[in-house]
């Protein structure tokens, strides 16, 4: 059945194929100051038997390993929108969450609901996500390790009795596109959720010519303007969003410390270049009559390389070069990740190159000068070369801060769960980090529905986007328990707590 609540959340998709899952609900404005706590630092009190390491640590690696093998590859992991990997992990999915005790649903657009809706509840719900697509040869931990850590954290209250005692709904969501890989687009999932899908999204193609109406009919979804809108939540329904990551990079593992809280993601463009030359016989053609668009491509992507390490040397002054700090720029990368040649044979001079461009910086203004900057430099040099080129914007997204009180509570849910696990005289040595995220996630998108808040976890050289990524077993545990106590800090009632003393 439904949830009671029904009037504030889209309708369901229900499929025999795509099982359900829920968005973790849970708005922190109604922290209680009743809940059982230390003396010492007023944090949760933790039992020698509320490690919970049998949930939280070990079943919670044996199912990230688990859908780690589920995949639309032959030896390495690629699992995409919608995909035949994709419909076998919502059923693996939906199976976890139900173990958790959780009602489940999948919308419109494909995305797993995990939720516990307490009774006569009307106050808005806390959701935590994350995605379950994959980018192509990937690691297991990215996406899925935050999805899993939260259905752990609600099995935990669940087996402990304290579930029934959360007095706000917690949702939990696999988010069903977050990567792009397939359409170049990215946060299908969670845009949905948040309103700001398009509807001529349903028109994009992938490189086969299958467009996103096609994928979603092919799995019975109804593929309208009108259902992408009934996924969207209202904004009054919803108090927070919280999401749990591994942090994609190598700061945790330098400062030796498990968990860190997010103060804010990288505004993120994503550009396509075409550079259209004269193909020709690679052994016919003089090289002082060519029209090479490979040659131009390569200096384009040089030129892009340069313009990023040493932006105020490339600059000009009326792109206003001089009014950035070297701390605005700091967090500026940039990134061809794509190169596409025709007809792509060795004795043939290329007719087409097209090439992709990724741009992220924390300040919105660096990143917009950057992209205005490359795209008058693609036209410069391809004039110089005598080659045509163009280029296309697909994706832009601006800087997202995380909210200040939701990360103080994830930073002292953070250091209770550390402090739990390796004792307080260690935990109180190191404050948990704070840290910018220079990857794209969920609640970037999610930042436009509600406030939202980020907990990253410690990952090997800062490995990801790769089969190499890895995260230690007691890592994975710390996440869960600072997430169950974050929820449990979060919702359990006064009368609830009163009541069992």
């Amino acid at each position: 059945m439904a949830p009671s609540s029904s009037s504030s959340r889209p309708a369901r998709h229900h499929l025999p194929l795509l099982l359900i899952l829920a968005a973790v609900f849970v708005s922190l404005s109604g922290l209680l100051a009743s809940v059982p706590t230390s003396a010492a630092d007023g944090l949760p009190e933790l039992g020698g038997d509320a490690l919970h390491r049998e949930i939280l640590r070990d079943e919670t690696v044996q199912r990230i390993k688990e859908l780690g093998k589920i995949s639309d590859g032959e030896g390495y992991l690629e699992r995409t929108f919608l995909s035949p990997a994709s419909i076998r992990a919502t059923a693996v999915i939906i199976s976890w969450m139900k173990d958790s005790g959780l009602t489940t649903w999948v919308d419109q657009m494909g995305n797993i609901h995990g939720r516990f809706e307490p009774e006569n509840s009307t106050k808005d719900a806390l959701l935590i996500g994350s995605h379950m697509d994959t980018v192509i040869d990937a690691g297991m931990y990215d996406g899925s390790l935050g999805i899993i850590s939260a259905i752990s954290a609600l099995k935990v209250l669940k087996v402990t009795g304290k579930l029934q005692r959360l007095t706000r709904p917690v949702e939990v969501i696999a988010f069903s596109d977050e990567e792009g890989v397939r359409f170049q687009t990215t946060f299908l999932g969670s845009a949905a959720l948040s309103g700001t899908l398009p509807e001529s999204i349903l028109q994009v193609s992938d490189k086969s010519g299958t467009t996103v109406q096609d994928v979603l009919k092919m799995n019975s979804f109804e593929a309208t303007a009108a259902a992408i809108t009934q996924t969207r939540y209202k904004p009054e329904s919803v108090g927070s969003y919280v999401e749990v990551h591994m942090e994609q990079g190598p700061v945790l593992e330098a400062l030796r410390y498990p968990l860190g809280v997010v103060k804010g993601i990288a505004g993120q463009t994503r550009l396509k270049v075409i550079v259209d030359g004269s193909q020709g016989h690679a052994g016919t053609v003089p090289m002082k009559l060519r029209r090479d668009p490979m040659v131009a491509a390569a200096e384009l992507v040089v030129t892009l390389e340069r313009l990023c390490k040493e932006p105020n040397k490339v600059l000009t002054y009326d792109e206003e070069c001089g009014c950035f700090t070297e701390e605005a720029l700091a967090g500026l990368v940039c990134t061809v990740g794509e190169l596409l040649t025709w007809p792509s044979a060795s004795n043939v001079i290329p007719g087409q190159v097209n090439f992709t461009v990724d741009i992220r910086a924390m300040d919105d203004q660096v990143r917009e000068t950057i992209v205005t900057s490359f795209s008058r430099l693609v036209l410069q040099r391809c004039d110089d070369r005598l080659v045509d080129c163009r280029v296309e914007h697909k994706h832009s997204a601006p800087a997202t801060p995380c909210d200040p009180e939701l990360t103080s509570h994830l930073k002292l849910a953070a250091r209770s769960a550390v402090s739990a696990m390796s004792g307080r005289a260690a935990a109180a040595a190191a404050e948990t980090p704070v840290l910018m995220s220079g990857a794209g996630h969920d609640a970037m998108a999610m930042a436009r529905l509600t406030k939202v808040g980020m907990l990253f976890v410690r990952c090997r050289g800062g490995v990801s986007h790769s089969p190499e990524e890895s995260v230690m077993d007691d890592d994975v545990w710390a996440a869960g328990l600072a997430l169950a106590s974050f929820i449990e800090q979060a919702a359990v009632s006064e009368l609830a707590v009163v009541a069992e003393s």
